[in-house]
């Protein structure tokens, strides 16, 4: 076989260099911590942690971040939904397995993705499409103990608190972005007025402490799909 010409080497050469910058992007591993506190005022009741916020990260001034088609599950078990806090990527598809011997009937009627999946009975399945950036707050019908929180995100760049409030982004691109974060119990407007551009380098990759308050408990204090609250279920109806 013919050895490649010198001018085919150099053309190769400076292809490799042209590439070099996209192939050694620097990524950091972005670190925060949550408060998560009971506002003055709460009920005794409220339930309240610092696990489970959501914190992530939108490029700014940067192409828009193609979207990647998931496939996710939420599983209805022992009258639970697992795991309780979902984050996915937008676009993706979100299967509820219903894993008991009895009905569920899944819905969401409150931001992110409004669906109502009907009553389905024991070891069937039904999915959702999460087409749109949102907090989708979901339950079921029938069981008014049960709920769940399906997160749906454009941007791979986000993370989830542990029990301790630690939250850890990992492999974030350097550059200018859009910080937001969500948590469970605490009031829309102060989770907005957190929010902020941020600027993510090698020296600084720390988002500090989030102080949050918890006012109340949206999983307790909820109504049915139709706006009403529930009633008992005679035990031999569906369960």
């Amino acid at each position: 076989m013919k050895p490649p010409s010198r001018n085919s080497l150099l053309t190769i050469l400076l292809c490799s260099f042209a590439l070099m910058p996209f192939a050694s992007a620097q990524t950091v591993d972005v670190s925060a911590h949550v408060r998560v506190t009971k506002a003055r005022g709460a009920s005794r009741a409220s339930h309240q942690s610092s696990a489970d916020v959501v914190v992530w990260l939108t490029p700014k001034g940067n192409p828009p971040i193609p979207r990647v088609q998931q496939n996710y599950t939420l599983i209805q078990k022992d009258k639970q939904f697992i795991p309780h806090i979902l984050v996915v990527r937008t676009g993706s598809s979100v299967d509820f397995p219903n894993l008991d011997p009895f009905y569920h009937n899944v819905f969401s009627l409150f931001n992110g993705k409004r669906f109502d999946l009907g009553l389905y009975e024991a070891h069937t399945h039904r999915a959702v499409l999460f087409d749109r950036d949102g907090v989708s707050y979901i339950f079921c019908n029938i069981h008014p103990d049960m709920g769940a929180v399906v997160v749906s995100l454009s941007t791979p760049y986000f993370g989830i608190s542990t029990r301790d409030g630690d939250i850890k982004i990992p492999n974030v691109p350097a550059g200018n972005y859009r910080l937001n974060i969500w948590a469970e119990n605490v009031a829309v407007d102060h989770l907005n007025a957190l929010s902020r551009e941020v600027d993510v380098s090698s020296s600084s990759a720390d988002l500090g402490t989030f102080d949050l308050q918890a006012s109340g408990d949206i999983m307790t204090h909820h109504q049915n799909k139709f706006g009403e609250n529930y009633t008992p279920v005679p035990e031999d109806k569906y369960q």
